[in-house]
């Protein structure tokens, strides 16, 4: 036994053992090295973010009007369809007069269902309903301001007995975003300088950024246009105002501290 522990001790002293021995070693050193840097060497450590917010106001320029016909107990589902389709058409072509292209001007909802009334404690089927709802865009209306109010008279005045909302949109919606990303980054970039000369900290690099859409064109509705159950509307052009409004967006800078 004496004489093997003497065999491997004496190959443990040979110059190949050593040298695989300190090659072990090394490569542990390195190992350990690297994870003790990555612990306390943290890149963020080495950052700043400054947020900008930039704002754009704006008009919309598109509306899209609900309306609608709803005809109320024929006495049979052939005769609801028959007067339902007579308005739609009339109307369709009072809308089109008014300058809106038939293009902008889709069905959202078409049905006919069996009209019934609760009498002597029972259900009893009293006619047959129909109603349809149109879905009307129309464009360019800061051009032509009173374009929207005409269209629901005109509709109205032709058979329409529902205005179920109008929603306001903005065409350039890209334009609008990429205005304020720009005015953003430009009250980032002047906050990081005021911090800078506060602090007296060298701000190096932009090494990144984020965006942050806080205020965004989505449609806007405007309520308060009920229907008439099956009276037609007769009324004169309403005043439908679009308003201003804004497109708010943050951008964060990632600045290297020197």
């Amino acid at each position: 036994m004496e004489e093997k522990k003497g065999i491997v001790c004496e190959k443990w002293k040979e110059p190949k053992m050593i040298f695989h021995l300190v090659a072990v070693l090394l490569v542990g050193a390195i190992v350990i090295t690297a994870l003790v840097r990555e612990r306390i060497v943290n890149s963020g450590e080495n950052q700043v973010t400054v947020t900008g917010q930039g704002k754009v106001a704006y008009q919309p320029d598109i509306a899209t009007v609900m309306l609608g016909v709803q005809i109320d107990k024929a006495n049979t589902a052939e005769n609801a369809l028959s007067q339902l389709n007579e308005k739609i058409s009339a109307v369709t072509s009072a809308i089109e007069a008014v300058g809106v292209p038939r293009k902008n001007i889709q069905t959202q909802n078409y049905s006919v269902y069996p009209q019934y009334d609760f009498i002597n404690e029972r259900s009893v089927q009293s006619g047959f309903n129909a109603s349809q709802q149109l879905s009307v865009k129309i464009e360019n209306i800061q051009d032509n301001t009173d374009t929207v109010s005409r269209v629901i008279a005109e509709a109205g005045k032709a058979g329409t007995n529902q205005v179920n909302g109008i929603t306001f949109d903005v065409a350039s919606v890209s334009d609008l975003k990429q205005q304020a990303r720009i005015l953003a980054v430009a009250d980032a970039k002047a906050k990081a300088a005021e911090l800078s000369r506060v602090t007296g900290t060298k701000l190096g690099k932009i090494m990144g950024w984020y965006e942050n859409v806080v205020g965004s064109p989505e449609p806007q509705p405007l309520y308060g246009f009920g229907g008439s159950g099956g009276a037609e509307i007769k009324t004169s052009s309403p005043d439908i105002p679009s308003g201003t409004q804004e497109i708010i967006v943050e951008m964060g800078l990632y600045y290297e501290i020197r």
